[in-house]
């Protein structure tokens, strides 16, 4: 598994590009690039690495984990998936739930419905590695005082 990230946007969001070593199969997950400059550095990294996305994820719908998702979509083709309680309105081509398995190439990415930033916050599981979103910080958690947040369910979701 190949991993590359990108602090996108005012907040520096964190963009992965997770990808097949052996297929070139990829994923984009939480695209919030605001400028053309981020758009064209993430292509041009998809490009001189010869990669196919397959999946642009989002870990919830805040805008600066989705306002790149059409540029990704409309350069890739890739479908744009999110979880099934998104209240924010994202055009997902498919809706996830808790348990999902994503294959993108030879990886499985396993969907965990992590609530509490957010009520469609997931986390994706990979062989050594899960991306959180909002859900994790490093040595802290995410906001749970956006509409729809619960430091409860963030505590819960973590067991």
């Amino acid at each position: 598994m190949n991993v590359k990230s990108f602090p996108v946007g005012c907040l520096s969001t964190n963009c992965y590009i997770v990808s097949c070593e052996e297929t070139k199969e990829a994923a984009v997950i939480d695209p919030g690039m605001e400028s053309e400059k981020e758009t064209e550095q993430i292509l041009e990294y998809i490009k001189q690495n010869g990669l196919k996305v397959k999946y642009i994820i989002n870990t919830h719908g805040h805008p600066d984990h989705i306002v790149g998702n059409a540029a990704i979509k409309e350069a890739t083709g890739s479908s744009i998936l999110i979880h099934e309680s998104t209240i924010e309105k994202v055009n997902a081509d498919r809706k996830l739930h808790n348990g999902d398995v994503l294959q993108v190439g030879n990886l499985k990415l396993v969907v965990l419905h992590t609530p509490g930033h957010t009520p469609d916050g997931i986390s994706l599981l990979a062989d050594n590695a899960v991306f959180t979103g909002d859900t994790l910080f490093a040595g802290s958690v995410g906001r749970t005082d956006f509409l729809g947040g619960s430091y409860t369910d963030l505590l819960q979701s973590m067991d």
